[in-house]
């Protein structure tokens, strides 16, 4: 069957682009969850572990900031990796509301495990595409981004 010029003009070049845009992380989100499930940890658990490593003393408050996440559900996530030794909050002198994040030696020891199966994901995601292609790629990510 035929389609109408009107439902042919609905989507647009720029529709299919777009869409394509958010295929991309949705799949990569669920192939990330699929390799963190390896280690008895959700993405958002492994991200956050690598947020706090790359900055020991986070406040949870920044935490849920960098993982566009809410304090409350930033606090879960801090509840269960703590529940597993990966990660404890200490008080902050001076101020009994706030804690600072610190890795624990368990989660120190299973990052570079994290590490190698985070670069077999990006080898897959990136898996014949040029240095050159990648390289345009981030700058017109960019450019996007900055339009927004």
């Amino acid at each position: 069957m035929a389609k109408t010029s009107d439902e042919q003009s609905y989507l647009t070049e720029a529709d299919g682009l777009v869409f394509l845009i958010e295929e991309v992380p949705r799949k990569l989100r669920r192939v990330f969850d699929a390799s963190t499930a390896k280690f008895g940890l959700t993405r958002t658990q492994w991200r956050a572990l690598a947020y706090i490593f790359r900055t020991p003393g986070l406040t949870q408050t920044e935490l849920a900031k960098c993982l566009e996440l809410e304090r409350a559900s930033v606090g879960h996530v801090i509840d269960q990796l703590e529940k597993a030794d990966y990660v404890e909050r200490r008080a902050v002198e001076g101020n009994r509301r706030v804690w600072t994040l610190h890795l624990r030696p368990k989660a120190i020891g299973i990052l570079p495990a994290l590490r190698a199966e985070a670069d077999v994901v990006y080898e897959r995601l990136l898996a014949g595409i040029s240095a050159n292609d990648i390289a345009s790629f981030k700058r017109l990510l960019a450019s996007m981004s900055a339009n927004l």
